[in-house]
């Protein structure tokens, strides 16, 4: 592909980011302004135009699966030589490496799960600990290595830090240093320390800091507000004295800042570097104008907002507020509704409903089945990682040994169907229905395969999907927690529970806890294209359920934007 042609369909801010090769770069980019395609046809048109060696670029992110992403686009723009990584697994790869020449011997393992480990220095303690506890504790740990802070100024921050009921500050800290001792022991390393003992062999092994910046020269960090400090001390590092660094977030997309997150680095980098080059994007390509309406009038005034402005004039549909009387009537008139949409055409995995806590997933599956609409609740076990999708990839590498000249659906077909697949679905609901769609799912990626497709480059597709995470697409409605939500679209988006303790939450007390949930709710808000309902109930579950209000921030919606939201019914 020409230089040109990859910034040819670029708007003006997205053209300017890509023509902004050399030096300090930071793009404010909001949510459905297409950051994505920016960053990538960034990345291509400096290695097209000769700029960069794609050896020497680092595209930078936080989920395996948000790389995958990222790897996807630059093969098929003409980059694939380019790194995209998480920032631990490009520090999991020069730990690897460098560990034997610096360390000596093999490097430790690497811990699974803090939670047994954790539950071994408990006992250590004499400390008794359930489940969610173990979680929470574990969550402290990584909070605290990620922010870079000793046991003494962790220990000072512990008053303002929410812990188990059962747990003392002192106990908490007393666990801390348990659980370090044990991974010592063990010769172990957990997550965190995979980034802390990279920028620590960075910082004392100026060998390897020259050889790492011999060579990545280049660095792109996208979803740059979700950095913490041991990351941002970590890139710093792999840069050395040099600042050819583009960074691409959203402050009003920071919704991890229990995790250590913070959108500072992000707001500040124009006053860190001087010579920076700063741009906004604010065209939104994914959402009807109301809906950016409303997304705008919930950021209004907040640090570091972006004010989106809608690509084209759809006026779609205006975003409703509903109440109900109770969480299950809730539910159910979000089934009815959805099920509704199906009926007048809507794609199943074009609607998504979604909420605050897990929990709240069980009452909305129950309704959604009880009216026939199957669901998928993400972020739960990944598509290859199902046991009836592992035994059909199993099935179909052996058959395309010994198959060969057949047409590739009746060759997938029959797989398939000794494992249960039919062509129709069947009629009951639960584990069965789910069965068939994860089957299903596969018979449509062999229906849409090319007509020259072999078998046995499909099973390789299958297993560089699985490799890449890139799963395929399931005619089913998604369930999904606000935070699992982010980097995500539909057509129709139903946002339940916006109630006082929910949103926000009844843990959020104090300014800055309460301005995250606005945050969350805002992604949200922005994940829906032409359909946004937003509901809560007056009461949980049977008697015990309590009388609620409806959330500040529907309140506010509901004054600010009067025309933009629907009055609320029963």
């Amino acid at each position: 592909m020409e230089a040109a042609d990859l910034i040819a369909g670029l708007d003006d801010q997205q053209r300017l980011a890509a023509e902004t090769l050399l030096g300090p770069v930071c793009l404010l980019a909001g949510a459905g302004t297409g950051k994505t395609r920016a960053i990538t046809h960034r990345i291509a048109y400096g290695v097209a135009s000769g700029v960069y060696a794609p050896g020497r670029v680092m595209a930078l992110t936080f989920t395996s699966r948000a790389a995958a992403e990222l790897r996807g686009r630059l093969r098929g723009l003409g980059a694939g030589g380019v790194s995209a990584r998480t920032f631990h697994a490009a520090a999991l790869s020069q730990l690897s490496f460098f560990w034997p020449q610096t360390m000596g011997g093999t490097m430790p393992r690497l811990l699974d799960s803090k939670a047994k480990l954790l539950a071994h220095a408990a006992e250590s303690l004499r400390l008794r600990l359930d489940t969610a506890s173990l979680r929470d504790l574990s969550a402290e740990i990584e909070w605290r290595k990620v922010s870079r802070l000793t046991y003494e100024e962790y220990a000072a921050a512990l008053p303002r830090r929410s812990l188990p009921q059962s747990v003392s500050p002192e106990q908490a800290l007393d666990l801390h240093r348990a659980y370090e001792d044990l991974k010592d022991q063990r010769r172990q390393l957990d997550f965190e320390d995979v980034l802390l003992a990279t920028a620590g062999m960075l910082e004392l092994e100026p060998r390897v800091a020259q050889q790492v910046r011999e060579q990545y020269r280049f660095f792109v960090v996208d979803e740059y507000q979700d950095v913490s400090p041991l990351q941002q001390d970590l890139l710093d590092l792999w840069l050395g004295d040099r600042n050819d660094l583009c960074v691409v977030g959203d402050a009003s997309q920071t919704i991890y800042s229990f995790a250590g997150a913070s959108a500072e680095y992000l707001l500040g980098f124009g006053t860190r570097y001087e010579n920076a080059t700063v741009l906004r994007l604010e065209q939104n390509y994914r959402s009807a104008t109301p809906i950016v309406e409303t997304a705008n009038e919930l950021m209004r005034g907040r640090p570091g907002a972006l004010h989106l402005h809608p690509a084209t004039a759809a006026p779609g549909p205006r975003p409703r507020v509903v109440d109900h009387h109770t969480d299950s009537s809730e539910a159910r008139a979000v089934a009815e509704s959805i099920a509704e949409e199906i009926r007048q055409g809507a794609a199943p995995e074009s609607i998504a409903v979604l909420f605050r806590v897990n929990v709240q997933a069980a009452l909305l599956e129950r309704a959604l089945e009880d009216v026939g609409v199957s669901t998928r609740l993400h972020g739960s076990t990944r598509f290859f990682d199902l046991r009836e999708v592992k035994q059909a990839l199993m099935m179909l590498k052996g058959a395309a040994v010994s198959i060969v000249g057949e047409p590739l659906f009746k060759s997938v077909s029959d797989v398939l169907r000794s494992l249960g697949w039919t062509q129709e679905p069947p009629e009951q609901r639960g584990a069965v229905r789910e069965k068939w769609e994860s089957l299903n799912a596969l018979m449509s990626l062999a229906e849409a395969a090319g007509p020259e497709t072999t078998l046995r480059a499909f099973v390789e597709e299958l297993f560089a999907r699985q490799a890449g995470q890139h799963e395929p697409t399931m005619s089913a409605v998604t369930l999904a927690t606000l935070h699992s939500a982010k980097g995500l679209e539909w057509r129709s988006v139903y946002i339940v529970g916006l109630s006082e303790g929910l949103m926000p939450i009844s843990y959020a007390q104090t300014f800055e806890a309460v301005d995250e949930e606005r945050r969350l709710l805002y992604v949200g808000i922005t994940r829906a294209r032409e359909h946004l309902q937003l509901s809560w109930s007056h009461a949980g579950q049977g008697r015990g359920g309590s009388d609620r209000r409806p959330s500040r921030f529907l309140e506010e919606l509901r004054i600010r934007t009067r025309d933009a939201v629907g009055s609320p019914s029963r």
